[in-house]
């Protein structure tokens, strides 16, 4: 009996630190007035145990986020830097890669909840609250490079592919500021790291 309770009360208190991990990244949305927010958010090895995922599984990193809201939208921008640990699919060798994004997306205000696009949302006009960790976690996958080589093994041409799978069909977001009429543009090109990332998700 005591070991069966002991197995509850562990369990117990590895939930309560997985809930304390990802509510870091909780943003109380209910009373803001419509003006731009700053929050700065930092994690290392627990957030990518937390997000259930098996593309990372260690790193570091800090990210900047700025939510402009509005009457009908809120706009978010995330600045990540940091470093995450990776295994060269050539020498199956660990090693790190450095993560410098600068992302942004879309949340209106809607009856329902709906993912429109990767980078526009519909979310209920009562929501009281965002959690944006996934939305971290997505745009930090997708600034890694496709080809994941170790800093020994690349090339003059290496550093070019990479620099071309990172440049190649990357999403641009622009917004022209948070007025009601304001529209978004992004380019035709879709990364095939998002289908990658949604199916990670399922």
């Amino acid at each position: 009996m005591f070991f069966i309770k002991l197995k509850h009360i562990t369990f117990a208190l590895l939930l309560t630190e997985k809930v304390k991990e990802l509510s870091k990244y909780n943003i109380d949305i209910y009373g803001l007035e419509d003006k731009q927010y700053d929050y700065d958010m930092e994690s290392g090895d627990a957030f990518f145990e937390e997000m259930e995922q098996e593309l990372i599984e260690y790193g570091h990193f800090k990210t900047h986020v700025v939510l402009n809201k509005s009457a009908t939208m809120i706009q978010l921008r995330f600045h990540t830097i940091g470093s995450v640990t990776l295994t060269c699919d050539r020498s199956l060798e660990t090693f790190e890669e450095p993560i410098d994004s600068d992302e942004r997306i879309i949340l209106k205000f809607g009856d329902h909840n709906e993912e429109l696009t990767e980078e526009i949302e519909i979310i209920g006009r009562n929501t009281n609250r965002i959690n944006v960790a996934r939305y971290i976690f997505d745009f930090i996958a997708l600034s890694l490079p496709v080809k994941k080589l170790h800093p020994s093994l690349r090339s003059e041409e290496d550093e070019f592919d990479l620099e071309d799978d990172e440049e190649e069909g990357t999403l641009v977001y622009t917004s022209g500021g948070t007025e009601e009429g304001d529209e978004t543009e992004e380019e035709e090109k879709v990364d095939p790291r998002w289908e990658a990332l949604k199916k990670l998700k399922k």
